[in-house]
């Protein structure tokens, strides 16, 4: 009887000790999916020199903050094949890193998809109007833009894409980053050499994308994080030590278009806040 009634005391205490023990022993799974935006290019230390990433990019900063086992799968030129095939051949999946477990996912995706990156190259002009072409001109030649097309095209792709991350981590919240303010309206030539028509139409472009990627979360049961309205104000054109994105040539250990590390700070802390 004696033992009866301490198994039973036992059987108590357990199930009153037991989730807690559970949740301290049970680290906090997160998972980092993405391009280059989340990745870090160039940003020192470098971890991976295939994918080019960062050790202090914004998902290591988050991760940091939310005290979690942080997988980061990021890679620069990443596209949305990427997350279910091989990238460059040999970079594994991206989505081999997701499972039951994971209790956090980041999914950073799109500019690659929609050419932004090399738009936004094209657009350059070393001498001021009319001496050159408009790239803005050029992408809406014949009264379709180009580049709005494509970022429609892949709105079904991102859609999917966040379906299968749900299936593979069914526990997991999703958070989609979008992107930053690049340049602000007229931008700030010749120090940014794009024509103000064209920079305000490639920050057009940069928002379109971002309203699709909102769009399709909201519609996917994943989480929006706007980094587009934090970073006003600190632009391409901005001053260097209030710059969280880089020009055309970055003042900082960045790749050019991409985040600087003041950038994966502030994004770091905006996710770190959305996932809290």
């Amino acid at each position: 009887m004696k033992r009866r009634v301490l198994l039973a005391v036992g059987v108590m205490l357990a199930g009153l000790v037991s989730p807690t023990a559970a949740r301290a022993a049970d680290p906090f799974e997160y998972v980092a999916l993405g391009d280059s935006s989340a990745a870090g290019p160039l940003i020192l230390p470098q971890i991976d020199l295939p994918c080019l990433r960062s050790a202090v990019n914004y998902p290591h900063v988050a991760a940091a903050k939310l005290g979690a086992d942080l997988t980061d799968v990021t890679c620069s030129g990443a596209v949305i094949p990427d997350f279910s095939e091989k990238q460059f051949g040999f970079v594994p999946p991206q989505y081999n890193s997701l499972s039951a477990a994971t209790d956090l996912v980041t999914v950073a995706i799109g500019g690659n998809d929609t050419g932004l990156v090399a738009a936004a190259l094209s657009c350059i002009n070393l001498l001021p109007a009319p001496a050159g072409t408009s790239c803005k001109e050029r992408y809406t030649a014949g009264g379709k833009d180009q580049l709005a097309a494509r970022i429609t095209a892949t709105a079904p792709a991102f859609g999917q894409a966040l379906d299968r991350i749900r299936t593979l981590a069914p526990n997991a919240r999703i958070l989609v980053t979008g992107y930053g303010t690049y340049i602000r309206p007229n931008g700030c030539y010749p120090q940014i050499p794009v024509w103000p028509v064209d920079a305000n139409y490639l920050q057009a472009t940069v928002d379109r994308l971002n309203h699709m990627l909102a769009t399709q979360s909201a519609q996917h049961g994943a989480t929006y994080v706007d980094l587009r309205t934090p970073s006003i104000g600190h632009d391409a054109c901005a001053p260097i030590t209030q710059r969280w994105l880089e020009g055309l040539i970055p003042t900082s250990d960045a790749a050019p278009l991409h985040p600087s590390r003041r950038g994966m700070a502030a994004f770091g802390e905006l996710v770190a806040a959305a996932a809290s």
